[in-house]
């Protein structure tokens, strides 16, 4: 079967192209394309046959395949919690070892479990941060999801924007409450999102699946 992919641009279009001839003229995730497969107009995300094309570009698409399950998750969390240990034990009050044990006694004062409170929120705004910085950048995912081949990416498999992750990062403080039933969702959610990837409309992939 012949190949012949058409273009719409600025009302124009343009065509007809081989698959290869496609991949060289200048498409984004938003074009227009009508495909030799199809009866009507797709945008170009939408064609799997150029789903590597997009991938080399940084585009991630969220397929079926690809969504990343819980299990790999938590793997990148954990490496992320052992990560930011050193940085975050930096912050910690010189006082905070002394409080941490009267209060696993039972004798904590109103003041220590301020200064607890305190610290809990100051840890939870640097992690907040870090994961938002990392998926807003090219990494697209903290240094714990690159270890185990995770991404972000909103719904059209691109890099989220600042809002975006720092929504999905800040919501992550709501996923946490009710014995995490936030972030468990995923277990049985058909996209397996949390609570706050959904809040950001955003994904967590496994990469070259």
């Amino acid at each position: 079967m012949e190949e012949n992919y058409y273009i719409a641009r600025d009302k124009t279009e343009e065509g007809p192209f081989t698959l290869k001839d496609l991949m060289q003229a200048d498409i984004d995730a938003d074009t227009l394309i009508l495909s030799p497969n199809a009866a009507d107009w797709q945008r170009a995300s939408d064609l799997p046959e150029l789903f590597h094309y997009f991938e080399a570009r940084g585009y991630y698409f969220p397929t079926e395949d690809n969504l990343a399950g819980f299990g790999w998750r938590l793997l990148a969390y954990i490496a992320d919690s052992f990560i930011m240990s050193y940085p975050i034990a930096l912050l910690k009050p010189e006082s905070f070892d002394a409080i941490y044990k009267r209060a696993m006694n039972g004798g904590a004062t109103v003041d220590d479990l301020s200064t607890m409170m305190q610290f809990n929120l100051l840890t939870f705004l640097v992690m907040a941060m870090y994961h938002t910085i990392c998926e807003f950048s090219p990494l697209q995912g903290s240094l714990g999801k690159k270890l185990f081949r995770l991404t972000v990416v909103d719904a059209d498999g691109r890099r989220l924007s600042f809002f975006r992750a720092l929504t999905r990062n800040i919501g992550k403080i709501v996923s946490g409450t009710a014995l995490f039933i936030g972030y468990l969702w995923v277990l049985w959610d058909d996209r397996k999102q949390a609570w706050h990837d959904k809040w950001a409309k955003a994904y967590v992939l496994v990469k070259n699946r």
